[in-house]
């Protein structure tokens, strides 16, 4: 889902700055009400955590450029079903700050775009999560059909996000839309991984309740 160098540059790479600002203006505010409840550990704890797995997403799970950009496995909904929104925010933020600064320097200048790719799905999925999940539903009792809807939503945001960036940088001729087509095909196969990822790491921590550090996840893992 990288925005590659040279897609959008110059007085167009502005708009980006203003999404990717307001993105992250907004995973601050989720991360504000954290901290006014008194989750500062969880906060901090589950960030450091959802960081670390972002940048294995990107620099450990196979990877290939399709199209406009790069095919990745980027667990988005299970990071979010692990330790909600708002880590799941920061970490996505923060790992994808520290695979540009130690691995990539030239996906910086599209940093703001990348960003705007990546939580913006994210917080699609978040209301959609609000109105498919029942609230008397733990998020480890979830059915194949939830995690579904959850991880097609981001990926298909990702998938958008991408073609507005291919679109708005490089003009709508049949090359950029041949090129924006292929690299949607490529991605919605990853829906057909993500939910199994989901569930699996559901299953598990089902299993693995009583050695899990409970204090670093999401407290709707395991209760309503």
């Amino acid at each position: 889902m990288h925005i590659e160098p040279g897609l959008i540059d110059g007085p167009k790479l502005a708009l980006s700055l203003l999404t990717g600002g307001t993105a992250a203006a907004y995973g601050l505010s989720l991360a504000h009400d954290m901290i006014r409840r008194g989750q500062i550990a969880r906060l901090a704890g589950g960030t450091l955590a959802t960081s670390a797995a972002t940048l294995t997403f990107f620099q450990v799970l196979p990877h290939t450029p399709v199209g406009v950009s790069e095919v990745h496995l980027i667990l988005g909904s299970s990071l979010f079903l692990l330790f909600g929104p708002a880590t799941a925010a920061l970490g996505l933020a923060l790992g994808l700050l520290s695979q540009g600064l130690a691995f990539a320097p030239t996906d910086l200048p599209q940093f703001g775009a990348n960003l705007t790719t990546l939580l913006m799905p994210l917080f699609a999925m978040t209301a959609l999560a609000r109105r498919i999940i029942p609230a008397d539903t733990p998020y480890t009792a979830l059915r194949y059909r939830q995690v579904l809807a959850l991880s097609a939503t981001f990926q298909a945001g990702i998938v958008a996000w991408v073609a507005l960036w291919a679109f708005y940088g490089q003009g709508i001729s049949a090359t950029t839309l041949a090129s924006v087509t292929s690299f949607g095909g490529a991605y919605m196969l990853v829906v057909l991984v993500e939910p199994l990822a989901d569930l699996a790491l559901l299953g598990a921590a089902r299993g693995l309740r009583d050695r899990l550090p409970l204090r670093l996840l999401s407290p709707r893992l395991f209760a309503a």
